[in-house]
């Protein structure tokens, strides 16, 4: 859940969601007698994770669960952190990429994976079920982990064959959770790092930096003369790129790079890489070229996940840099990512520009329509006859998507064709036929 904290996301709620996450997941069926079930809990630096961090612990410690607190570190961490103490659930503090007055609670199960549906379900519902509080000894303890950043970083040194010896690169830490360990990743592997945006006052995370204002990344690219930057978000669980040259590399190229490289080297199970409908085209005909198998799935990173866990998948991602590499990651990784990026370049000799060659993007358009009825996409028969002739229209050398918002009275209208102004032209028609016929008013 993600909302404005203390408004939304406040510390009443935290509490019941730990006391219910506890209730939950706390199951102690496989602990020795008188050993009490355990959870690690964590945080990016926002101000506002301070007294929620303080709220969620308590709730936990409440329904008698041992809570393993580990401070300011990415998502990722938290997610290798419940699967390596072997505690049984996992809570991440954070908002992710929104701005700084927002935050969020994200749960994970035992072994550092998304909850499915049903225990998020069971976790809802139990927050307004009575429940009998233990009392004396039957209460959870509450303690700090001593340099809990080190397993994570030895976890990302082991993932590595390849030393960044040689390379400069630029990271841009959002002034988020990344900021400690990122920079410390990348000198381990060896790189000259140059750090921006990598001190945390508990206000300025995402605040114009990070992977959703690039500027910076590029403007320190060019100054230094680094050989590529990588821009993460407020817990770093997604990592774009700035080639040499100042030239983004956004989470479609980055995965064509990484489905290249994995699959040279044996490690691209079912030579297969799943994406989300927003996948740029161009990313699909590079990867036909390669010989590369495509998944579709809906957009999130949790359909991603399952798509590859129900076909073995090792690799996929989104757009937007959020990219999951199954080997050594139960969620999207950043840091990893940035780091593996970084081992291709090391690994071939080339340059990013040339490696993200492999594939190139269709100019893609989006329009999001508001006020609408996101319910009547797929009812209207003027809008799917519309729709009909703009696929007609751009046959295989475009694409074209109508997806309505899950959260907001928005229709998203994407479209990808040979040039921008084919694309433009499109998705403004589509988008005024969705005013025309679906509107609220």
């Amino acid at each position: 859940m993600r909302g404005l904290a203390n408004s939304e996301v406040t510390v009443e709620l935290a509490v019941a969601i730990g006391v219910a996450a506890a209730r939950v997941l706390g199951n102690a069926v496989h602990k020795q007698d008188g050993e009490r079930p355990r959870a690690v809990v964590g945080r990016d630096p926002r101000a506002s994770g301070e007294f929620l961090d303080a709220a969620i612990c308590a709730g936990i410690a409440s329904a008698g669960v041992d809570v393993i607190r580990v401070g300011v570190l990415p998502t990722p961490a938290v997610a290798f952190l419940t699967a390596d103490l072997d505690v049984d659930f996992g809570v991440m503090l954070s908002a992710s990429h929104n701005p700084m007055p927002d935050n969020g609670i994200k749960i994970f199960a035992r072994g550092g994976t998304k909850l499915p549906d049903e225990l998020e379900e069971s976790i809802e519902a139990a927050i307004d079920q009575h429940w009998k509080r233990p009392v004396g000894a039957g209460v959870g303890r509450i303690r700090d982990l001593e340099a809990p950043a080190d397993p994570y970083l030895e976890h990302l040194a082991k993932a590595l064959d390849t030393s960044l010896a040689g390379l400069k690169i630029v990271v841009d830490c959002a002034n988020g959770a990344a900021s400690e360990v990122g920079p410390a990743a990348y000198r381990q592997a060896g790189a000259e790092v140059v750090e921006l945006h990598a001190n945390p006052t508990g206000l300025n995370i995402n605040d114009k930096c990070g992977s959703t204002h690039l500027e910076d990344t590029i403007a320190a690219v060019k100054l230094h003369k680094a050989d590529l930057g990588l821009a993460h978000d407020g817990d770093a669980d997604r990592c774009l790129a700035i080639d040499s040259e100042g030239n983004v590399v956004d989470g479609d190229e980055i995965l064509a790079v990484l489905a290249v490289a994995m699959r040279d080297r044996g490690a691209l199970a079912q030579d297969t890489v799943v994406v989300t409908v927003m996948s740029n085209l161009g990313f699909k005909l590079a990867m036909e070229a390669q010989d590369i198998n495509v998944v579709e799935t809906a957009v999130g990173d949790r359909y991603v996940l399952e798509a590859m866990r129900e076909g073995n998948c090792t690799l996929g991602g989104e757009q937007s840099g959020h990219v999951i590499l199954s080997d050594y990651a139960t969620t999207g990784d950043g840091v990893l990512t940035g780091l593996n990026l970084a081992s291709r370049m090391a690994r071939s000799g080339s340059s990013l520009s040339e490696l993200a060659a492999v594939m190139t993007k269709l100019p893609q358009v989006l329009i999001n329509v508001s006020g609408v009825d996101r319910t009547l996409v797929g009812y209207s028969e003027v809008l799917t006859a519309a729709l009909a002739r703009a696929e007609a229209e751009l046959g295989h050398t475009g694409r074209v998507l109508l997806r309505p918002s899950g959260t907001e009275a928005l229709v998203r209208v994407m479209v990808e064709a040979p040039t921008e102004l084919d694309a433009r032209r499109v998705a403004e028609g589509l988008a005024q036929v969705v005013r025309d016929n679906i509107s609220l008013a």
